[in-house]
């Protein structure tokens, strides 16, 4: 147990000089009656309400240490813990593009990419794990982060269209590059899932990986979508149409760029497909991380206050009743 306000337990010094001026008091009291003799009354037994004389002396002293010990606030003590996981560093890169609604992985690209990925983040409890968004632009939707509480409520509310359309996959990259470049992690990761080829940015993909390469970063990326043509959705007037779209992943360039990282290029031509892709990359190495948790105070002012109660009452009731004077 600590004290938030520790200043207050020197008030204790206090009780000194009254204890002090108590016992002086009562040595210089005299007899409130004189007799010429007390040999009459040297075997007369004692009262209990002798034994008691003091009692609401004692009683008081014990209040003012109970209020004093109220005023410092009393503290459960503090519970740091340092340990050890095994981990990795992961930012996932994802591709918010609008062709990312296409529906031939149900319910749609990007739905089932949120919802694979979730389960991938759930099964690694000890990572750091971040994510970044991309289309015509890139921004950091959730850094680096143990809270995967946080970061799995952020990617509800990834849309496909939230970001003005295009794929700038060097941007993405890049982007995601700059949160792991100073990590201290043996493993450094960056996962790319993609449906589409790079057509907007400044930073070519080949570039960023080039990047990624120099402070060990390794990339895994994902081209999402079936062979041939998919079934996108198209809002004509009031209603949703289907038309069909061949499906065009620049996979000679998610190749090179997995391979300058040393990492692997993966097609996922179904959900099932993803999730045995997550299942594998989930199989990487570990590398140890120092996580410090902390359980937060509480006041326990509580038992002092009560036995500072009961000391009153208990005062009081010993002087109106069994030491009760007369005026």
């Amino acid at each position: 147990m600590v004290f938030a306000n520790s200043g207050y337990l020197f008030l204790l010094l206090f009780l000194i000089p009254y204890i002090i001026w108590y016992i002086t008091k009562g040595k210089k009291s005299g007899a409130s009656l004189q007799v010429s003799d007390t040999k009459v009354y040297a075997k007369t037994p004692k009262s209990f309400k002798l034994y008691l004389l003091h009692a609401p002396f004692l009683l008081r002293i014990f209040t003012f240490i109970f209020i004093i010990l109220i005023l410092a606030r009393p503290q459960s003590t503090n519970s740091w813990k340092d340990s050890e996981t095994e981990g990795i560093d992961i930012m996932m890169c994802l591709d918010t593009s609008t062709s990312m609604l296409a529906e031939d992985i149900k319910p749609n690209r990007i739905q089932a990419a949120e919802e694979v990925a979730a389960e991938f983040i759930n099964g690694r409890p000890n990572d750091n794990i971040g994510l970044t968004l991309f289309a015509a632009e890139s921004f950091t939707q959730c850094p680096l982060t143990i809270d995967h509480a946080v970061l799995l409520n952020l990617f509800q509310s990834i849309k496909a269209g939230m970001l003005p359309d295009g794929t700038a996959i060097g941007m993405g990259l890049a982007n995601a590059v700059s949160h792991l470049k100073n990590s201290k992690a043996k493993s450094k990761v960056i996962i790319l899932l993609t449906d589409g080829s790079n057509n907007m940015g400044d930073i070519s993909p080949l570039t960023a990986a080039e990047i990624a390469k120099t402070y060990g970063i390794r990339i895994y990326t994902i081209g999402i979508g079936s062979n041939g043509t998919a079934a996108y959705p198209v809002q004509v007037g009031g209603t949703i149409q289907y038309i069909s779209m061949p499906v065009e992943i620049d996979e000679k360039t998610l190749t090179q760029i997995a391979g300058i990282t040393d990492g692997i290029y993966y097609r996922a031509t179904s959900r099932s497909k993803l999730e045995k892709i997550y299942q594998e990359i989930d199989k990487l190495e570990k590398t140890k991380l120092n996580v410090k948790s902390f359980n937060k105070r509480t006041e326990e002012y509580q038992p002092f206050a009560l036995m500072a109660l009961l000391c009153v009452l208990l005062e009081i009731l010993l002087r109106q009743t069994v030491l009760k004077k007369l005026p």
